[in-house]
């Protein structure tokens, strides 16, 4: 019989049972063939079912289905349902990267304690004669003694992604006595007080508005923190002497130059910080804390450019040489000995080159300047704009881990002929002066400078004349924090 065509599936015979179940009575009036057309629907239905199933992407593990309840009609199959995008509902959200500005501050700064020993000292003959002095350690006297040079606190920190804010305090500055001219030690000074602002992602350009460093000498940019000498030098410091005024400096610094003061920095040398490979910049022009006395701008221009010698040969391996100069045009009122600020704009500009050849392990540093200064001229009683010149010539050795800690021996020579404006009626300074030494970083943050010198100067004072002669050896602890 043609029923004997009926597949022996399981699933097959409980689908027909189930069609029979449901068709009408009497189930005996049905001829043979009515039969095989509902056999052959059901078997139709069946294999859309199946194939449906089949083609379906779930997007996770279904749970068994109930067995379909089979309508006696033929139902066309149903369209296969696109697969949908899988979301992870667990995932967390990224953190946002533009934390409050109090989490992005920070607290640091460092002490240098000195202490100068006189080995011997000549001063200059005559009752007004020069006595052994420097513009930049007081400690430097007959009566010597310790001195907290240096007793640095600095706040730094992005406000935003493109907004910097830099805040340094120093509370071992000196001021006299209100009644006599006696100093006293370790009051509070500001030093710096700005704010950069980014004008690209890669913050290659900004914009700095405040009280900050004059970008004039490279000697002068760079930290006392990171300097290896104990102070800087007589002819360069001329220029700016407190290294700091307020007005507002645009600084550029390009891909290639970041690289490699990135590099050098790995390598633990002593940079000058990033003011920019180029920067100009407008100040008030009278200098560190001192109130403007004259209706012209300082204005100031540098550059400075580092250049990788490894392509020399192998001798030149990881060796950087970097040049550069800058410039500064200024009108200047000093102050007087007989009171007040001089009513005179005397003219101030000069000029200033350098060259660095970073020690890995040897290397050498200079800087020189040229130009017109305010200076007490003895012969007149008075003070003149005057030819100033003078520079530095510095040999240094990065010598690495030794015994007692990381050792940078350097022997340094400085000459200068010129005014000095920040002292009262600018006096005329003639130095001459030998330098030899070490810093050994005993630790990360302890630092030990021990120095010999040999100075011929000048002093700083325009009723005294000639120049005072001295040995003396030059010691330094820094800790920073």
């Amino acid at each position: 019989m043609a029923i004997k065509s009926i597949p022996q599936r399981a699933g097959t015979g409980i689908a027909a049972a189930m069609m029979l179940a449901l068709c009408p009575a009497p189930a005996a009036a049905q001829t043979v063939q009515e039969l095989q057309r509902q056999i052959d629907e059901l078997k139709a239905q069946i294999k859309v079912l199946t194939d449906a199933q089949k083609g379906a992407v779930a997007p996770v593990p279904a749970a068994p289905a109930a067995p379909p309840v089979v309508a006696a009609a033929v139902v066309p199959p149903a369209p296969v349902p696109a697969p949908v995008p899988q979301r992870v509902a667990s995932a967390p959200k990224p953190v946002s990267s533009r934390t409050p500005w109090y989490e992005r501050m920070r607290l640091r700064g460092y002490t240098q304690l000195r202490y100068n020993a006189l080995l011997e000292s000549e001063d200059a003959p005559g009752t007004n004669g020069s006595r052994l002095r420097s513009v930049h350690d007081a400690s430097i006297n007959d009566d010597g003694g310790f001195l907290l040079r240096r007793v640095r606190l600095v706040l730094q920190g992005d406000i935003t992604d493109r907004l910097q804010l830099y805040f340094q305090h120093d509370f071992g500055a000196a001021v006299n006595n209100q009644s006599s001219t006696e100093r006293r030690e370790n009051f509070g000074q500001l030093r710096d007080v700005y704010a950069d602002w980014f004008l690209d992602p890669e913050r290659r350009l900004r914009l700095r508005f405040g009280q900050s460093k004059v970008p004039f000498g490279w000697e002068n940019l760079q930290s006392s923190s990171n300097r290896l000498p104990l102070d800087r030098s007589d002819a360069i410091n001329s220029g700016v002497p407190g290294e700091r005024d307020v007005g507002i400096n645009i600084y550029y610094t390009p891909a290639p130059v970041q690289a490699i003061w990135d590099r050098l920095t790995k390598n633990k040398q002593k940079l000058f910080g990033n003011y920019g490979a180029f920067g100009l910049a407008v100040y008030n022009g009278q200098g560190t804390n001192r109130t403007e006395r004259t209706d012209n701008l300082m204005k100031v221009a540098m550059a400075t450019w580092p250049f990788a010698l490894d392509g020399l040969g192998p001798l030149f391996r990881d060796q950087v040489l970097e040049v550069g100069g800058s410039a500064m045009f200024n009108r200047f009122r000093p102050e007087l000995r007989s009171g007040g600020v001089s009513s005179v704009d005397y003219r101030d500009d000069r000029v200033a080159v350098h060259a660095i050849l970073y020690p890995q392990p040897f290397g050498i540093q200079t800087e020189w300047t040229t130009g017109w200064g305010p200076q007490y001229d003895n012969a007149s009683g008075s003070i003149r704009s005057s030819r100033l010149g003078g520079g530095y010539v510095q040999l240094m050795a990065n010598v690495g881990k030794t015994p007692v800690g990381r050792a940078i021996p350097y022997v340094r020579w400085q000459h200068y002929r010129g005014g000095w404006k920040a002292n009262v009626d600018a006096p005329r300074l003639e130095t001459d002066e030998w330098e030899l030494g070490t810093e050994i970083q005993l630790v990360e943050a302890l630092e030990l400078t021990i120095a010999y010198a040999r100075m011929e100067r000048r002093e700083a004072d325009s009723r005294r004349t000639g120049r005072a002669t001295g040995d003396l050896i030059r010691t330094q602890l820094q800790f920073t924090y």
